[in-house]
């Protein structure tokens, strides 16, 4: 389980298709064989770390959900370490189970900060509303405004320096997951829950 608050931008080392190996030095430190890390938003099993550099591998199954597949060595990509009792809960419970891939509308600046508008399939779109929570590339955020094609998110300084948000360009593709708690209370109100 994650929270949605980003630790540290990673780069990717090495991705064959299969083995993904990025180079974080702050989560790497603390990681061993089997932990779990939010990598851009995809909960992945650490298989080796050593040498500032966490390996990962990856299956034709989570390649089939998410946009890992695009990634190049050299390309940034959000981390945050699994939680660990006593942790802050900063964010919002964030499983790291991508449930589609979203796709940047448009960017526009606003002071500071910047608008973010993203285009998500119903799968996601279904559970957003005003002031609700949504995780993209595994950051927590905010819904600011919604329409029939997707959400606004207002991203403050903070998130656009310590977060892969703030490369974001039109066209970019985004992992996404919905607010777990929205899916819970669906289906606890459709009776499908003992």
């Amino acid at each position: 389980m994650f929270t949605g608050i980003v630790r540290e931008v990673g780069a990717v080392a090495a991705f064959d298709g299969s083995r993904l190996v990025v180079s974080a030095p702050e989560t790497a430190g603390g990681a061993t064989v089997g932990d779990s890390v939010a990598v851009a938003g995809v909960c992945l099993t650490v298989v080796e770390a050593k040498g500032g550099n966490l390996a990962f591998d990856v299956v034709p199954e989570t390649l089939s959900r998410t946009s890992l597949g695009a990634l190049e060595p050299g390309a940034a990509v959000n981390l945050e370490p699994s939680l660990r009792v006593g942790d802050q809960l900063g964010g919002h419970v964030v499983q790291g189970h991508v449930d589609a891939v979203g796709r940047v509308r448009s960017v526009a600046v606003e002071g500071d900060g910047r608008r973010l508008w993203v285009d998500a399939p119903e799968a996601v779109l279904g559970y957003c509303l005003e002031k609700g929570s949504v995780a993209v590339d595994g950051v927590s955020l905010t819904v600011a405004a919604l329409d029939d094609e997707g959400f606004e998110i207002a991203l403050i300084p903070h998130t656009l320096a310590a977060t892969t948000l703030g490369r974001l360009e039109p066209g970019d593709e985004v992992n996404l997951e919905a607010d777990v708690l929205a899916k819970v209370l669906e289906r606890l109100v459709a009776g499908r829950l003992p």
